[in-house]
């Protein structure tokens, strides 16, 4: 029993929060946020490598490994395997240990022709820090992107809550 109930316990510090705070024809806005144990150093570091938590399921190339981020004013947020490398978004602020911001587009929303803002922020807490992630994202669909809202939420909360479980030790 005691067993199951420090399961329970490593599962609720790996729950996010996710929400679409507005959405349109034109955009939508994404606040996803998590707590870890670990400092806004830590957990900033650990996002930095993304490599290691990133979800192979929303690569390009099938391989996490082939991800990285140049924490840089103009760096890249970038793949590479082999020949084919794919720009996923600009790094366009850093404050290291505290937020990055991108701008672009991920997956598909590159080709649609839609484009985005996002910011990782590492805010402390008492006993460790809270990770939010921002994404503003704006353009053209035939149809709209109230309905895009969601989808892109759903990934993109499944995303932080994988870098939580990677800070709270938890690697499956």
């Amino acid at each position: 029993m005691k067993w199951v109930f420090s399961s329970f316990l490593l599962l609720l510090s790996a729950i996010t929060l996710a929400d679409v705070t507005s959405k349109g024809d034109t955009g939508f806005t994404l606040v996803i946020s998590g707590e870890v144990k670990a400092t806004p150093a830590a957990a900033y570091d650990q996002f930095i490598r993304i490599g290691e938590w990133w979800l192979e399921g929303h690569t390009w190339y099938g391989k996490r490994e082939n991800l990285f981020i140049e924490p840089k004013a103009g760096g890249c947020f970038c793949e590479i395997s082999g020949d084919n490398q794919v720009l996923h978004m600009l790094i366009s602020y850093v404050q290291p240990g505290v937020e990055l911001k991108m701008i672009g587009g991920l997956g598909s929303l590159q080709m649609m022709g839609i484009h985005g803002g996002m910011s990782w922020r590492f805010e402390p807490i008492p006993d460790g820090t809270r990770i939010i992630q921002t994404y503003n994202v704006t353009g053209y669909a035939p149809g709209g992107l109230t309905d895009l809202a969601g989808i892109v939420d759903s990934i993109q909360t499944r995303q932080l809550n994988a870098l939580v479980k990677k800070l709270s030790g938890d690697d499956n």
